[in-house]
């Protein structure tokens, strides 16, 4: 007979605010991508846009030009939020977020209202994410050290403490 296993709490690791943003942006890019795609199921969607018109602009240079910018913004942002040091990652993060979310509103303009669960939601999502990488990155942890240990890490390794050494 086995003795009855103890119960432990599960761990709770420390995520580096890099790997929040990178999946946040992640999941913002998979939203935008998804909801176009889904957009194709609305009545007269596929139509239009055969015959050269996406939600009354024309699918030419310019368009095309815009909506890749607009997949690329945070597609480039998981990049950038893994590989830049965290005074830059967190003003560009700051900057970029405030700036989308805007733009995210604006995509629910002119539709009708029999969709507008779908909007709804698929913006209330995108504005949630992006509060989420705004909170992120304006709550970036700040370390604390001497001026002389702070001049000698400057972009270097993270400051480590002798029991992490």
């Amino acid at each position: 007979m086995r003795a009855p296993r103890p119960t432990t709490a599960l761990q709770d690791p420390r995520i580096p605010v890099q790997a929040k943003l990178a999946a946040a942006w992640t999941s913002v890019m998979f939203l935008y991508a998804y909801v176009d795609i889904l957009a194709f199921y609305k009545p007269g969607v596929v139509d239009d846009i055969l015959a050269g018109i996406v939600h009354e602009f024309a699918t030419g240079p310019t368009f095309l030009a815009l909506a890749l910018t607009l997949m690329a913004i945070p597609s480039l942002m998981i990049l950038l939020s893994t590989t830049m040091p965290a005074r830059i990652n967190r003003t560009i993060n700051l900057v970029v977020a405030t700036l989308l979310i805007p733009i995210t509103i604006y995509n629910a303009d002119g539709e009708s209202w029999t969709y507008s669960y779908f909007y709804g939601l698929s913006i209330g999502l995108e504005v949630l994410i992006l509060a989420f990488i705004l909170r992120s990155a304006w709550t970036w942890p700040r370390r604390t050290a001497s001026p002389a240990t702070l001049a000698a890490s400057l972009d270097s390794e993270p400051l480590r403490t002798p029991q992490q050494a």
